[in-house]
């Protein structure tokens, strides 16, 4: 069998392969460096097709982002790479690293924004929400796509890749939240 060579591979591309199969992504740690966040970028007029291409590639920044936090420390109040994260904290910083967006500064706020989505409907950089703390939306991850998320989990922890299908995640999920791209037009 001959070996396929790919040309110019997505840098990240195997990072979010590996998310989806649940393992860490230690070459992504460098990506805030290395790419240009869309607060950066120049603002333009959009058509509706541009505006939905340009939420695709906001979702992508946001998975990129994500993905490049895998091993970051957990910290109750964190919400830095260098101090560490709680969940919430993560989830702040990575949409407004990807999207300029700023989220408040708890689950169950984050939760009231956007539209909910049946679990069966959700897409990558959906918001999920699970209930940790014998209260409804008090833990909240991003979607990554096939049945798994990104989160940072507990004291002691990191921010990794879990399984929705897990039974502690499957039996305390509480929902999911879109923010969708009309949301994000009039953050800017």
């Amino acid at each position: 069998m001959a070996a396929v060579k790919i040309k110019n591979p997505h840098p990240y591309a195997l990072c979010l392969c590996l998310a989806l199969l649940g393992s860490p992504c230690l070459a992504a740690e460098p990506a805030l460096a290395m790419t240009e966040t869309l607060a950066d970028a120049p603002a333009t007029s959009e058509t509706s097709e541009e505006t939905g291409s340009n939420w695709s590639a906001r979702v992508s920044e946001v998975l990129v982002n994500a993905l490049s936090l895998t091993g970051v420390r957990y910290k109750y109040g964190g919400n830095s790479p260098e101090t560490g994260f709680d969940c919430s904290g993560f989830v702040r910083y990575v949409f407004k690293q990807a999207t300029s967006l700023s989220l408040p500064h708890s689950a169950m706020a984050i939760s009231q924004l956007g539209k909910s989505v049946p679990k069966d409907e959700l897409q990558p950089g959906d918001l999920v929400f699970f209930n940790t703390l014998r209260s409804t939306f008090s833990h909240v991850g991003i979607y990554l796509g096939n049945n798994r998320f990104i989160h940072s989990p507990s004291r002691g922890g990191k921010v990794r890749v879990e399984n929705m299908d897990d039974v502690y995640w499957a039996k305390n999920f509480n929902g999911a939240q879109r923010i969708d791209q009309a949301k994000l037009s009039t953050a800017e």
